[in-house]
């Protein structure tokens, strides 16, 4: 097979890279080595920021996302048994974020690809990628058979075990990482949302937080050891300890009901530089990870896919490579300002291990401090409904379709 740009992974980074290039009539081919079901139900992220969103609903693939979608307009912090709201609207001139799951980002944009008649090849790993530097080759294994994706470039949104980051020069990679020493016990509850906002928890048992799914799932986090066994975790000890940890002076209910899924996940944060090799390209997990506490894997994946789209345009229409030479400096200068952002929200809502009475009263003061003072306020609203882009090329694409 021959395209122009050879895409590894169906995540949002892959799905919506196809998307925008098809928009501007540059051909793509999507490789996925999981099936579309797999995909399409692997509950992820949920909170989707203001140009996030704008995109979806700018390209075509938003009138879900508009219907179904959870518009909210600020979060709560809560600490010392009394909750906070944070503003976005009042702090960002309007701005918002929208509860959206990921996978249902995930089934939109494989729709689209699908109805458009654009390649997506499910349960085809790619196994090895050839000649970066001149004509780049894909192998891969579809059907049972070794098969070949010829094209210009490879975008490598293959996440953080895939094959694309480690076909990088071992010279030329660099990988800085932050691995935290606590988890995130997360739960689906057939429950209906206590708060319409979500509430970000600090507390001296530990971090915990409520957010939603829809009107009717709820979706809870609380704080626990990486090495804990979730076998060890009944729903009654879940629950009970998510009153605990969310307890207000004022008596805040949070109702219970039946789980429908649970699972531990590790923190950690993780950036690979550069992001360009000849022309292999890295977007979203291939390239960082972040702790999720700041909601911005799935928002900084789409960030990679706004400078690379506009940098593929740019070669394909009008012969330059500005755009493609800087890809890695422009995507690693928003990277590190939201692992700033991701590592800070961490760092402030978590009990560390041996955390003794002095950091804890430091973890109070910062909370009230940033909940009482305008400026910190608004730090952490501009930084969570979406960091405006350095370029405003970035921020209002063009999606004629060819």
């Amino acid at each position: 097979m021959r395209t122009q740009v050879g895409i590894i992974g169906a995540g949002p980074a892959g799905l919506m890279l196809a998307h925008l290039l098809y928009l501007q009539g540059v051909d793509s081919v999507i490789l996925e080595s999981r099936s579309q079901e797999y995909i399409e139900h692997r509950v992820r992220a949920g909170v989707l920021e203001k140009g996030t969103a704008d995109l979806m609903v700018q390209s075509g693939v938003g009138a879900r996302l508009q219907r179904e979608g959870l518009v909210h307009y600020g979060i709560e912090l809560r600490f010392g048994g009394a909750g906070h709201r944070i503003d976005f609207a009042d702090l960002t001139g309007g701005k918002s974020i929208t509860v959206y799951a990921q996978h249902e980002v995930i089934k939109d944009l494989v729709a689209a690809r699908q109805a458009a008649g654009r390649k997506i090849f499910f349960e085809a790993e790619a196994v090895s990628t050839h000649d970066l530097d001149g004509k780049p080759k894909i192998r891969f294994q579809h059907g049972g058979e070794t098969q070949a994706l010829e094209c210009d470039f490879v975008a490598g949104c293959d996440g953080f075990h895939g094959i694309c980051r480690s076909a990088m020069p071992a010279g030329l990679l660099r990988a800085h990482e932050r691995v935290y020493p606590f988890a995130w016990l997360g739960i689906l509850a057939k429950v209906p949302p206590a708060s319409h906002e979500l509430i970000y928890t600090y507390s001296d048992r530990g971090f915990a937080l409520l957010s939603m799914r829809s009107p009717e799932i709820s979706r809870l986090y609380l704080q626990c050891d990486p090495e804990e066994d979730i076998a060890d975790w009944s729903d009654d000890r879940i629950w009970t300890e998510l009153r605990a940890r969310m307890a207000t002076r004022d008596g805040w209910k949070l109702a219970d009901g039946p789980i429908l899924q649970k699972g531990i996940s590790p923190m950690r944060s993780f950036v690979a530089e550069p992001m360009r090799h000849g022309n292999l390209f890295l977007l979203g997990d291939a390239a960082h990870i972040v702790p999720p506490t700041g909601a911005k894997g799935l928002n900084l994946a789409v960030a990679d896919v706004r400078v690379l789209t506009r940098a593929l345009v740019d070669f394909y229409k009008a012969g330059t490579t500005n755009g493609l030479d800087h890809y890695s400096e422009t995507c690693l200068r928003r990277v590190w300002k939201v692992q700033r952002f991701s590592w800070w929200m961490t760092s402030m809502l978590h009990r560390f291990p041996n955390e003794d009475s002095f950091q804890h009263n430091l973890h109070l003061a910062e909370l009230d401090y940033v909940t009482s003072s305008r400026a910190p306020a608004t730090a952490l609203a501009e930084n969570y409904v979406g960091l405006a882009f350095d370029n405003p090329a970035f921020e209002n694409p063009t999606f004629d379709k060819p």
